[in-house]
C-alpha cells in the first residue's frame, strides 16, 4: 500500500502543477496550443532530398528526434524555423500515430535511418536535436548503436536524463509501450543508460526550460554535460523563436571534438519570457 499511496500523491502534486501552469502561464498556455496543432500534423515522409542538399553543400544536416506521445508533425514548427536559419533538416515518424514504443527501439531505428543517409548521400557526421524522451532516443544510440561515429553534437531539449515522475500520466499506455515505464525515475533503462559514459569527440549540450513541470529543469542536468537554463515551458522549447535561435547559433558554432572530456558547464538563463 505505501508504494500505491506514493504513486496517488505523485499523481496529485503533478495535477496541482498542470492546474498552477495554465492559470498562471500564459505564454506557456500559447505555445501548448501552438504545439498542440503541430503534433496533429501527424507523420509525414521524410525529407530525403535535404540530406542530399547537405551531400552538395558540405554543411553536416541536423537530425531531429520527437518525444513521448508526441509525431514528426510537432517538430514542423521548429524544423521551419532551424531552416530559415540556413541549417539543413531531416527527422522521422518514430511511432504510429503516437510514439509510445521502448526507447531501445527508437534508438535502434534512429541508427538504421543514419546509416541509410550516410549510403545514399556520403555524408558521414550530422548533428542531433531531440526534444524530451528524443534526448533518450539520442543518448542511447550515442552511447550502445554506435552513434558516437555519426554524430559530431547533440542538442537535448527538455530532456528528464534523471527520469520524470509527471510519466506516472502515461502509464495508461504501457500495455501499447514501455516508453512510460522507462522514462520513470530510476527504471531500468535510465540505470543502464547512466552506467555507459559518453563517448569521446561528441560535443553534447543539454537545454532545460525553468517553466517545465513534464520535464523539471533539475532533471535535465547531466554530469559531464553544458547545461543552457531557458525562460519556457515543455512545448515552448519547439514553438518559442528564441529558442530557435539559441538552437541555430549553437549549431553554428565551430565544433569542438574532447567537449565530451570537459567538466559540464552551466549557463546563465536565457531565452524569452
Amino acid at each position: 500500500m505505501g508504494l500505491l499511496d506514493d504513486l496517488r500523491a505523485r499523481v496529485r502534486e503533478l495535477s496541482k502543477e498542470v492546474a498552477e501552469n495554465v492559470a498562471g502561464g500564459v505564454a506557456d498556455s500559447t505555445h501548448s496550443a501552438v504545439y498542440l496543432r503541430q503534433l496533429f500534423r501527424g507523420n509525414r515522409a521524410p525529407h530525403a532530398q535535404r540530406a542530399e542538399q547537405a551531400a552538395r553543400s558540405g554543411q553536416p544536416p541536423v537530425l531531429l528526434i520527437h518525444g513521448y506521445l508526441a509525431t514528426r508533425g510537432s517538430l514542423h514548427l521548429f524544423e521551419q524555423q532551424l531552416a530559415d536559419r540556413g541549417h539543413i533538416v531531416i527527422s522521422y515518424p518514430l511511432g504510429f500515430p503516437v510514439n509510445m514504443r521502448d526507447i531501445r527501439d527508437s534508438a535502434g531505428l534512429i541508427a538504421r535511418k543514419v546509416e541509410s543517409v550516410v549510403a545514399q548521400t556520403g555524408v558521414t557526421r550530422l548533428d542531433v536535436v531531440a526534444h524530451s524522451m528524443g534526448g533518450l532516443v539520442g543518448l542511447y544510440y550515442l552511447k550502445r548503436l554506435g552513434g558516437r561515429h555519426r554524430v559530431r553534437r547533440m542538442i537535448m531539449m527538455g530532456t528528464p536524463t534523471h527520469g520524470t515522475w509527471s510519466a506516472l500520466l502515461g502509464l495508461v499506455t504501457a500495455p501499447f509501450g514501455r516508453a512510460s515505464l522507462q522514462l520513470l525515475p530510476g527504471s531500468p533503462f535510465l540505470r543502464e543508460l547512466e552506467e555507459m559514459p559518453l563517448p569521446k569527440g561528441v560535443e553534447v549540450i543539454s537545454i532545460g526550460a525553468i517553466r517545465d513541470w513534464l520535464a523539471p529543469l533539475s532533471s535535465t542536468v547531466l554530469d559531464g554535460v553544458r547545461h543552457i537554463a531557458v525562460a519556457t515551458g515543455h512545448s515552448g522549447l519547439l514553438v518559442d523563436a528564441e529558442v530557435a535561435r539559441i538552437v541555430a547559433d549553437l549549431l553554428g558554432t565551430p565544433e569542438t571534438p574532447d567537449a565530451a572530456d570537459s567538466p559540464g558547464a552551466v549557463d546563465g538563463t536565457r531565452g524569452s519570457q
